[in-house]
């Protein structure tokens, strides 16, 4: 994959979707029907080129996004933006509510009201903060397993300790990747 070609497209508060090739996040990109199983926010800086904010394990970061793109499975990557774009003044809204976030913890169970994040909430969270847009669908562990029956489900109980949070909020990558609020830009 070109990264030049990918720069070129880019504006900052583009949200990058990838697909990491790991036991856990091929399970989540299983159990939603999508290859997603990442996501992030890409951001122009003057003295780091391009990095993405991300919530990864452990923490909330900035990362170049030569290191994003490299972690994603077979160069499987996605750029949506908000349809009509970003102004420069909500890019500051969302650079500064993505930088709020820094350095906080990652949270394995995918429980949106937790103060810890993960990456589908983090870019969720950082959006409705800064522009006021709800990017991706806020469900049910029950209906999000309810729409893949065949998912084998004794990985996720065995994840959960024993018992699946079926009333847990959360918010996935794949309902990002699917919002009706964004455009695609770039698909690999």
């Amino acid at each position: 994959m070109a990264l030049a070609h990918i720069e070129h497209q880019l504006q900052s508060g583009d949200i990058l979707f990838t697909s990491i090739p790991n036991f856990l996040y091929r399970r989540v990109a299983a159990v939603t029907g999508s290859p997603t199983s990442h996501v992030g926010i890409a951001f122009y800086d003057a003295n780091a080129g391009w990095v993405v904010a991300e919530s990864g394990v452990p923490t909330v970061r900035y990362t170049p996004i030569s290191k994003f793109i490299a972690r994603t499975d077979h160069g499987w990557l996605v750029v949506r933006r908000l349809r009509g774009g970003l102004t420069l003044e909500q890019v500051t809204r969302l650079r500064q509510a993505c930088d709020v976030h820094m350095g906080k913890l990652y949270h394995l169970g995918f429980h949106y009201a937790s103060s810890r994040q993960f990456c589908s909430k983090f870019v969720y969270d950082t959006f409705l903060t800064a522009v006021g847009v709800k990017v991706g669908t806020l469900e049910t562990f029950e209906a999000l397993l309810k729409r893949q029956p065949n998912t084998p489900l004794w990985f996720w109980r065995l994840w959960f300790l024993g018992k699946i949070p079926w009333s847990r909020l959360t918010v996935t990558p794949a309902s990002q990747l699917r919002a009706e609020c964004l455009d695609t830009i770039w698909e690999s």
